[in-house]
C-alpha cells in the first residue's frame, strides 16, 4: 500500500496485470500510435496503407479492429471508453467563443495510454488552459473512474477553476466525478462528440509527452513509466519554454495568478 501511495496509484491500479498481447499486435499498436499521434486524420484505410508500406502484412479489418480497441478514429484520438454511459448526464460544451485570459479560468482533462511490454497502462492529466501547466496526473492499469477522481482531488487540493472541461467518457460523466465538480461550484463543460478541437491543449500535451518522453524511453515496467513521467512533467512545467507563452514556462505563467486582483 505504501508503494502505491508513493507512485500515486490505487491498489487496484497497481496489482491488476496488463492484458498480454501477441508480438505482432504490440508492434502494430506501437506503430499505429506513432502514426496517429503525428497524423490524427488517418482512418483505417490510410493507416493500413501506411503499415503495408512499412512492411507489415495486414489487412484493413485487422487495422480497423486495433484502432477501435485503441479508441482511435480519424481526426480525433480518444480512449476506448470515451463513449458516455447511457445512464450518465452529459453536460453542454461551454468554451465555444470563450477566450481564456487568466490562470484557473479553464482546466481540462483527458486520458491516453502508454505501451509496456505486457500490454498498456492509462495516463490521466489535468491541464490549466491558460498557462498549459500540468496540475496533476495519475497512472493506472485498469481504466476506472477512481484514478481520474484521485487526479482531480490532487488538482483541487489548493485551487480550483471556473470551468472544467472533459470529454464524454464514462469516467468523467460518472456521478462521482461530475458530482465532485458540482459540489465545488465548478461549471462543467464537455466536448461535443467527434469535435476535433474542443480539447486541443490536452491533445497537444499528449503529443509532447509521447514524442519527447514515452517513445524515446520505451519503458519496460510500470515503475519506469512512473519515474520517467514524473521527471518529464517537472521538466515540462518548470523548464520547457513555450513559444505560445512568449518562451516562458507553464509554471512561470501559472504563478501570475498570485499577483492578479
Amino acid at each position: 500500500m505504501t508503494q502505491c501511495q508513493l507512485l500515486g496509484l490505487s491498489r487496484s491500479g497497481w496489482y491488476a496485470s496488463p492484458v498480454p498481447e501477441s508480438g505482432l499486435n504490440q508492434a502494430l499498436r506501437g506503430r499505429i500510435d506513432r502514426e496517429y499521434t503525428a497524423h490524427p486524420f488517418y482512418g483505417s484505410r490510410r493507416m493500413t496503407a501506411v503499415l503495408r508500406r512499412a512492411g507489415y502484412r495486414v489487412n484493413r479489418k485487422r487495422v480497423s479492429r486495433l484502432m477501435t480497441e485503441m479508441g482511435l478514429q480519424a481526426i480525433y484520438p480518444k480512449p476506448a471508453t470515451s463513449t458516455p454511459h447511457p445512464d450518465h448526464q452529459v453536460y453542454p460544451y461551454l468554451l465555444r467563443g470563450v477566450t481564456v485570459t487568466v490562470p484557473d479560468h479553464v482546466w481540462s482533462t483527458d486520458i491516453t495510454y502508454i505501451h509496456l511490454p505486457g500490454g498498456f497502462v492509462y495516463l490521466a492529466a489535468i491541464l490549466d488552459g491558460y498557462s498549459r501547466k500540468v496540475l496533476a496526473w495519475r497512472l493506472s492499469n485498469p481504466l476506472e473512474t477512481r484514478f481520474c477522481l484521485d487526479c482531480l482531488e490532487d488538482a483541487l487540493a489548493d485551487r480550483q477553476p471556473v470551468i472544467f472541461n472533459t470529454d464524454q467518457g464514462a469516467q468523467f460523466t460518472s456521478l462521482a466525478f461530475s458530482g465532485r465538480l458540482a459540489k465545488a461550484g465548478i461549471q462543467i463543460s464537455m466536448d461535443g462528440r467527434g469535435r476535433a478541437h474542443d480539447n486541443i491543449f490536452v491533445e497537444r500535451l499528449w503529443r509532447s509527452v509521447k514524442y519527447e518522453e514515452v517513445y524515446p524511453k520505451a519503458y519496460d515496467t510500470l515503475d519506469q513509466a512512473y519515474q520517467g513521467l514524473e521527471n518529464y512533467f517537472k521538466f515540462y512545467n518548470d523548464q520547457r519554454p513555450h513559444q505560445a507563452l512568449n518562451d516562458r514556462t507553464p509554471a512561470e505563467v501559472y504563478a501570475d495568478r498570485l499577483t492578479l486582483p
